[in-house]
């Protein structure tokens, strides 16, 4: 359901039955961990962070990757920092 580089590739599921009696299934949040850094990058403006996910992580889609290190539960709160951490690459 989730390509091996998601945070949720191994997170599990469980159903649900909504109110109508149907049942899905969902996905369990995975427990954030933080990450150890192995450097910090110097932020530009307009500097996208699936780039710097590419750049550094070597997967554009791993910019979850700078939240956690980072301790932001947003991504969207790095835009305003100057200094980010970068994760080990994994």
């Amino acid at each position: 359901m989730f390509h091996t580089g998601s945070r949720y590739a191994g997170a599990g599921t469980y159903q649900v039955t909504r109110p109508d009696g149907s049942v899905v299934l969902a996905t369990r949040l995975p427990v954030p961990a933080a990450l150890p850094v192995t450097g910090w990058h110097r932020r530009t403006e307009g500097e996208r962070l699936d780039l710097l996910a590419a750049h550094y992580l070597g997967d554009p889609t791993a910019a979850w990757m700078l939240g956690l290190a980072n301790d932001a539960m947003v991504l969207d709160a790095l835009a305003v920092r100057e200094l980010v951490a970068m994760p080990r690459r994994v």
